[in-house]
């Protein structure tokens, strides 16, 4: 239970969508909102402030000079510009050449003691008179009295107008937009359905395959974006078919080599059942012995192949010593080249040199290396000569694995054939599952490595001895340096 509570919900990529693109539109709508009443705001004030200017300018036409004196004369026409109308208040002020109070409202605000304007020119500013905001347009008049002079003429007016107006403007502005949204949303969920389609027909098709179908997706009706997320499918479903193929294969080849073995076990057993004599019991033992031993090695072998082809693009790789690799198998099939009478030699540079540095997987090499062995000591006949050969390549400066023996050799038209799993060369009656160069051929191109046949017997060399011209297998890491990169 505590572990659900910090697993995250499962989201859908339709939902995911949706939000990112509606979540912005209803943030900014409010936005717009209030940035729509600051712009209506100002529309609706540009006109009220011409009619404060008309207004403070008809006024100062009133103000007049007599005996020296600065005298303002309100006239009914200017009576009625300044009449109150049924929804602001209209107030005004003028004051003289020292301040003194000439006319209009004791308690208008003067201007800043800074905001000095030049003879007529009109001004605008923000007020409050009597606990209400007004606006107040002014202007300084210049008269000739005798110490000189400006008188301060002021109108202000109440922001009602304005604030209807204004609020005017913003329904006018966001009453469709309440009309709008809404449809912008259904809009969006209507592309985003029709978007997420191809998604919804690539699931379908998905589900709809047969288990045993590794056949490729189309991703000719899938939109770009879905594309590479097909073509990755595409090449999970390759690789699935290869490792179910592979394991198809292993299961039918080992079925097919373990059949003979374990028939001719069963078939020992019921006649060391019914055997009475002694010495017969314990030949039907020695050949029910000697069948294990080549189920086993068939077993082996089967498991090295399948562990060499699964390998794949998963193969870890070090720095490695090839000479101690030869050296260790090399004493593993000491035993059996003495049982024959083989002479088995070693010719290369010693541990820790250079020039044996790869590379590589040790436990596939080691494999690789003790099959070619093995597969050299099965088919040289005894007191024959087997010789490992590590050497650079003068030329090309790549690491080369040989492996020689004195048998009879493989015959040309064969030596392709001889790397196909259960394949043997005719005419040899060496005991054997036919997997062992298949397996070397599997290892080898792991290791970006060629491999190939030819008689040990060549130009410069002895002539071709009683047994045979003798098989030598060349293994070349071509496909990579000394320090291991491809």
């Amino acid at each position: 239970m505590a572990l659900r509570l910090f697993q995250r919900e499962r989201r859908s990529l339709f939902g995911e969508i949706l939000d990112w693109m509606l979540t912005p539109l209803l943030l900014l709508w409010p936005i717009s909102l209030a940035l729509t009443w600051l712009v209506a705001q100002n529309i609706a004030g540009k006109p009220f402030d011409r009619a404060l200017e008309y207004n403070v300018q008809a006024l100062a036409k009133l103000v007049v000079v007599k005996n020296n004196q600065v005298q303002f004369n309100l006239t009914g026409p200017a009576r009625e510009i300044l009449r109150a109308d049924d929804t602001d208040l209209v107030y005004y002020q003028v004051l003289g050449t020292r301040g003194e109070y000439l006319s209009g409202e004791h308690d208008l605000p003067p201007p800043p003691d800074e905001d000095k304007a030049t003879d007529g020119e009109v001004r605008l500013r923000e007020d409050v008179i009597q606990g209400e905001d007004v606006r107040v347009a002014y202007t300084w008049i210049k008269v000739e009295v005798k110490n000189g002079g400006s008188v301060l003429v002021q109108v202000a007016e109440t922001l009602e107008k304005r604030k209807t107006l204004a609020t005017e403007i913003v329904k006018g502005t966001m009453v469709p937009q309440f009309v709008t949204l809404p449809l912008a949303v259904l809009l969006v969920w209507l592309a985003l359905v029709r978007g997420i389609k191809p998604l919804a027909q690539l699931e379908k098709r998905i589900r709809a395959r047969k288990s045993d179908d590794m056949s490729p997706l189309d991703d000719t009706a899938v939109p770009e974006e879905v594309a590479p997320l097909v073509s990755s499918i595409n090449d999970l479903l390759g690789r699935l078919k290869v490792s179910l193929n592979t394991q198809k294969r292993f299961l039918a080849d080992a079925a097919h080599q373990l059949k003979t073995p374990l028939a001719g076990l069963r078939m020992q057993a019921d006649l060391a059942q019914r055997e009475t004599d002694a010495d017969e019991l314990k030949k039907s033992l020695k050949h029910i012995g000697q069948s294990s031993i080549r189920a086993t090695h068939t077993v082996n072998q089967l498991l090295a192949l399948a562990r060499a082809e699964t390998t794949g693009r998963s193969l870890a790789k070090q720095q490695l010593d090839m000479v101690l690799i030869v050296s260790e198998v090399m004493a593993d099939s000491v035993p059996r080249a003495l049982e024959k009478k083989i002479d088995l030699g070693y010719d290369g540079p010693a541990a820790g040199d250079q020039a044996g540095q790869l590379e590589g997987n040790p436990t596939l090499l080691k494999e690789l290396v003790r099959n070619l062995l093995d597969n050299a000591i099965n088919y040289t006949p005894e007191k024959g000569q087997v010789t490992l050969r590590l050497l650079t390549d003068r030329f090309s400066g790549v690491l080369v694995l040989l492996v020689e023996d004195s048998g009879p050799g493989i015959p040309e038209s064969e030596r392709e054939l001889v790397f196909q799993p259960f394949y043997r060369a005719l005419g040899t009656n060496v005991d054997g599952s036919g997997l062992g160069l298949a397996i070397v051929l599997e290892i080898a191109n792991q290791h970006d490595a060629t491999i190939s046949i030819e008689d040990a017997t060549v130009a410069g060399h002895p002539p071709t001895p009683p047994n045979g011209p003798g098989t030598r297998i060349a293994v070349r890491f071509a496909g990579m340096d000394r320090t291991g990169q491809a």
